[in-house]
């Protein structure tokens, strides 16, 4: 069934709405994918953070002009989604793990601003932890220091009663 022209236009506000508040685009193909293949891929993109749209080419050039994305016009061709997140590595991430699971996947390219990714791109950019592994990472070092302090300065304590222990025993 055809789009109306206002059901166009909101299409086209959605996407642009989606694109400013992303970090990093990246641009599939999925043409074959069976509806089972379709909902596991929906289900690990939401899991990860990702926003998933397959999108008509022309209203997606529509919705990219004037944005920092312009640059992808060239890669939208064939039957494309975008894979949109505000962390810059989970839409790599995801779109690359599913990739390696399912031949009829393609990663075409991206962009995170005007940075053009291409495909071994994105694969480098999904090897990366994301900003939550990040996060905790940082905080256990930060939580390492004063543990480690507070260790050794109980040591000498202790020490000290296994002196005053020993030396009991031992008179």
């Amino acid at each position: 069934m055809a789009m109306t022209r206002a059901q166009k236009e909101a299409e086209v506000k959605a996407l642009q709405d989606t694109l400013e508040a992303t970090e990093i685009v990246v641009l599939t193909q999925n043409a074959g994918l069976d509806a089972e293949a379709t909902s596991e891929l929906r289900i690990k993109m939401r899991e990860g953070g990702v926003n998933y749209k397959v999108a008509k080419n022309t209203l997606a050039k529509i919705a990219i002009k004037g944005t920092q994305y312009e640059s992808l016009a060239d890669m939208l061709k064939g039957p494309t989604a975008m894979a949109t997140s505000a962390d810059p590595v989970a839409a790599a991430k995801a779109a690359n793990d599913f990739a390696k699971k399912n031949d009829k996947f393609v990663i075409v390219g991206g962009a995170m601003g005007e940075m053009i990714l291409d495909v071994d791109a994105i694969k480098k950019l999904a090897s990366l932890p994301s900003l939550d592994e990040l996060r905790s990472k940082i905080v256990g070092l930060l939580v390492a220091g004063p543990t480690k302090l507070a260790g050794i300065l109980q040591a000498p304590a202790r020490d000290m009663v296994g002196v005053t222990k020993a030396y009991g025993e031992k008179g």
